[in-house]
């Protein structure tokens, strides 16, 4: 970091208790100049104030981060993307780069280098988080990244951001309570989703998921 001027950062992030997580983080280092709980509303303050840096939740409803990313590179403002979000999947990570963000990092990084990310996106460097720079390096040797965006899965896109990440989780062979841990909230709340999920898929177990799950490579 520098003496000059701290960066303008937008908050892009479809659950409150995460935002305002953050906020208590950076905001004594950067110029928090609004925040978004929705793909419209990220668009159009992100236009209208031209941030430094956004950081952006990948898994919202709507198109998630790369429907906010597509719409605000095609208006060609100088403002910089940053990733922020709880999945550390291969397949999310190459998808926001390839969409135009900077940067891509896991919700458990900490304060002081989420700080430190911010400022280095602002400065013009790429950031990512150590375990997933690997994954941007080889999909640059294999020349995924200039492959074109697979299209929608509708049944994908039918669970809300929640229901994606606790999907994932399950993908990789997480516990309910480890998956209430991870997303800090409880293995109640854990199997509401999944149920809802089962449903949304016309699955009956878990076991079903896991494979639904594997076949599209979410984990």
């Amino acid at each position: 970091m520098t003496d000059s001027k701290p960066p303008r950062v937008f908050l892009v992030d479809d659950h409150e208790l995460i935002r305002s997580g953050i906020r208590a983080e950076i905001a004594g280092s950067v110029d928090i100049v609004g925040e978004a709980d929705e793909v419209e509303a990220a668009i159009e303050m992100i236009i209208e104030r031209t941030p430094d840096v956004v950081l952006l939740d990948v898994h919202m409803p709507d198109g998630g981060g790369q429907a906010v990313l597509r719409a605000v590179v095609a208006h060609d403002i100088p403002t910089r993307f940053l990733a922020l979000s709880v999945s550390d999947a291969s397949v999310d990570v190459i998808s926001v780069i390839r969409a135009g963000a900077r940067g891509y990092v896991t919700k458990n990084i900490s304060g002081p280098d989420l700080v430190d990310a911010i400022y280095r996106i602002a400065a013009g460097d790429v950031v990512f988080s150590p375990r997933l720079a690997g994954f941007v390096l080889d999909a640059f040797s294999t020349g995924l990244v200039d492959q074109p965006v697979v299209a929608v899965d509708p049944d994908l896109d039918q669970l809300t951001s929640r229901e994606r990440q606790v999907l994932r989780l399950i993908a990789r062979g997480y516990s309910y309570k480890d998956i209430a841990k991870e997303l800090t909230i409880s293995t109640k709340t854990v199997e509401s989703h999944v149920s809802s999920v089962l449903r949304k898929l016309q699955l009956s177990s878990r076991y079903q998921l896991s494979h639904w799950a594997s076949e599209r490579h979410l984990n």
